[in-house]
């Protein structure tokens, strides 16, 4: 059978065709990517969410300014402008900026771990990951097969089975290249003296069965004379003993008794318990009259997989990555489950699971025959014990996804293979494997390991947690500081006051004054203890009650901050009142982002950790002392000169914020200790 998007590398043939279009495998696959919906990140529904907050809280507060403002007999037009003027000032138009820069800065420092991204919001969910379902070999462990144990011994039919049945070339300075299963089963052979190169002249290759991820079995046919065909199996255990009805004993070929599987099954299970991967060998000698044609050749191939003799099996260890078990043991404090999926036998893949720390003695292993037997409520319900998937298809892996997505899980799923596709498509992150990937499975992922490592993706969380509080931070800093001034221009307004800021002095300041610190505050360092918490809730809005506090008691210090400075500049002159106001408000968001950016710490801890956010301050307040200073941009901006005593006073209620900010800090985190 030959599958479309296939390449026929050699040979000739009759193609008939059988199925076309969805009805093929590839179009199975296609179908089954097409069907998957669109997963939305996390972030992009708490974006969604901020901005229909901000949106209504802007136009409630514009609207009642406004009217308020008609009320006093101010001018139509005044108060239009200055509505509008807030309106702008009150949604943080940076913030679309901020979250892309931050998001590709992410990408940039991924790549350099070997994580290519290819879907750029995909950054920022890897935070909120919850669970990941990996593969074993190569990201689990150093796909690096040896064999370690054989039984019931080192047989030359046994050594002889391993090498014949196996597709490894042998490249220059005797270098093995190939599966490393079959690898391990070239240097087996060599190290007991069968040279692999040496067997193609003794049995020549007459046909091939190959592997297929269902059968678990591998078939080659070699001539041993003109007449006599030698037949070569290996495979998993359960899979190649079904094939056997006789057994080779010391030498001695007799029939397969129950008592014999027995002792093969116990044997199996005493060798997966080491977490060995297990690989069975069995043959089968065929004898005919004349010499061997076409046909009979075609005939014997199709039956070759029957009446075998079992030889016995041979077990490998790949070992796992170091860096593996750390990772693991990251994602645990994290708050996030690591889930083992492999082809491998439950008692091997169990062994290795616990070697790695990903599996407890409390933890329940499925494999792909039980998930098949299940309805989707019965895996969903069962699925959070669940620490390893073994004997797992690929098409099994869809329903795990399902199952975790169900119960509330952000899914990160691996994968490599055409198969793989749809998995990787419906998690909410998909990660293919770069090395032994196929372009499919790259295709269909948010994330391409370069190193084919698990470690790198704990890694990949490790940032976009990071991502995560910058963009929290940036999104704090705008808000408190935008709210601030509305609490300005709404007591204005509400006393009767003359406009403290004009409309174009509330632009400078939220252009200006705003966005350029916010996007320097997304490249902040990622906390100490990044890893030590749980998972931010999928489910869980940007404006929790913490978040919510803080951006109050900010807005509310900027606020009264503010009045203080409009009031005592009121008492020289209207423009002086709003040129102390206009330096306040901005000096004070230059204040305010220490607090902001040092997190629940002491400003002073992490005060010189940013050099882009002191490069940001120098450069707004260079602008700043610009407008202020120079006679022509006075004029346009509307402001005066102060005298050194007004200096002294907006400096002093600048570094108020500052202090107000951490005191409250302070105290509402010993409310919690309490």
């Amino acid at each position: 059978m030959a599958f479309s998007s296939c390449s026929v590398t050699y040979g000739r043939g009759v193609g008939v065709v059988v199925a076309t279009g969805e009805q093929t495998e590839v179009g199975k696959i296609a179908a089954m990517i097409k069907s998957v919906p669109d997963i939305r990140t996390p972030m992009q529904v708490r974006l969604d969410k901020l901005g229909k907050v901000l949106a209504i809280i802007s136009l409630v507060v514009c609207a009642v300014i406004f009217i308020i403002g008609l009320c006093y007999g101010r001018g139509l037009m005044e108060m239009f402008m200055t509505a509008v003027s807030l309106a702008v000032a009150a949604i943080p138009e940076g913030l679309p900026a901020v979250s892309t820069v931050v998001l590709a800065l992410g990408v940039q420092r991924l790549a350099k771990q070997n994580a290519i991204v290819r879907n750029l919001p995909s950054v920022e969910t890897l935070g909120s990951t919850t669970v990941i379902c990996s593969d074993k070999t190569g990201t689990l462990t150093q796909n690096k097969m040896t064999v370690v144990e054989s039984y019931p011994n080192a047989s030359k039919s046994l050594i002889t089975i391993g090498a014949l049945c196996n597709d490894t070339i042998q490249g220059g300075d005797n270098e093995l290249i190939g599966d490393p299963t079959e690898t391990a089963l070239v240097a087996f052979a060599e190290q007991n003296s069968v040279f692999y190169r040496g067997l193609d002249s003794i049995y020549p290759r007459l046909s091939e069965i190959p592997f297929d991820s269902e059968r678990k079995l591998m078939t080659t046919l070699h001539r041993k004379d003109e007449q006599t065909v030698f037949v070569a199996t290996k495979g998993g255990f359960d899979e190649l003993l079904a094939k056997c009805s006789q057994i080779e004993d010391n030498g001695e070929v007799r029939a397969i008794t129950d008592g014999d599987k027995k002792v093969l099954a116990a044997a199996n299970i005493t060798m997966a318990g080491k977490a060995l991967r297990i690989l069975c060998m069995a043959y089968k000698t065929v004898h005919f009259f004349t010499k061997l044609n076409a046909e009979q050749l075609k005939m014997l191939t199709a039956n070759a997989e029957r009446d075998l003799i079992f030889v016995g099996m041979v077990g490998m260890i790949d070992p796992p990555r170091e860096e593996a078990m750390v990772a693991v043991e990251q994602c645990k404090r994290a708050g996030i489950k690591p889930v083992m999926i492999t082809g491998d036998h439950k008692i091997t893949a169990s062994a290795i699971a616990q070697s790695l720390g990903i599996m407890t003695a409390t933890d329940k292993v499925l494999t792909g025959s039980d998930v098949e037997s299940m309805s989707d409520e019965e895996l969903r319900s069962i699925a959070g014990s669940v620490s390893v998937f073994a004997r797992v298809a690929p098409e099994h892996k869809v329903r795990i996804v399902e199952a975790y997505q169900k119960l509330g899980n952000v899914v990160a799923m691996t994968g490599d293979g055409v198969n793989d596709a749809p998995a990787l498509k419906l998690a909410n992150i998909g990660v293919a494997m770069g090395i032994t990937g196929t372009d499919v499975s790259k295709e269909a992922a948010d994330v391409v390991l370069a190193d084919d490592n698990f470690a790198t993706i704990v890694q990949s969380v490790r940032e976009g947690r990071r991502i995560y509080d910058n963009l929290i931070k940036s999104i704090q800093f705008m808000i408190s500081t935008n709210l601030g001034e509305i609490v300005l221009l709404l007591v204005a307004v509400l006393c009767n006051f003359d406009m403290p800021l004009l409309p174009i002095q509330l632009l400078f300041i939220n252009l200006v004054g705003d966005s350029l610190p916010s996007l320097a505050l997304s490249v902040d360092y990622a906390a100490k203890n990044i890893m030590n918490r749980k998972p931010i809730d999928s489910n869980q809005g940007i404006f929790t009650k913490p978040f919510t506090t803080k951006i109050i008691i900010q807005a509310l210090i900027i606020g009264c901050v503010t009045i203080a400075a409009y009031m005592i500049g009121l008492q020289h002159s209207i423009e002086t009142a709003r040129t102390m106001t206009f330096a306040v408000m901005i000096f004070s968001q230059f204040t305010m982002i220490f607090s902001i950016h040092s997190g629940n710490n002491w400003f002073t801890e992490r005060l010189f950790s940013n050099r882009w956010l002191w490069a940001t301050i120098v450069l707004v307040m260079g602008l700043t002392l610009l407008v202020m200073l120079v006679p022509a941009m006075q004029s346009l901006f509307k402001l005066t000169a102060l005298t050194s005593e007004q200096w002294w006073i907006v400096i002093g209620l600048s570094v108020g914020v500052l202090l107000l900010s951490e005191v409250c800090k302070l105290s509402t985190q010993n409310s919690k200790n309490r």
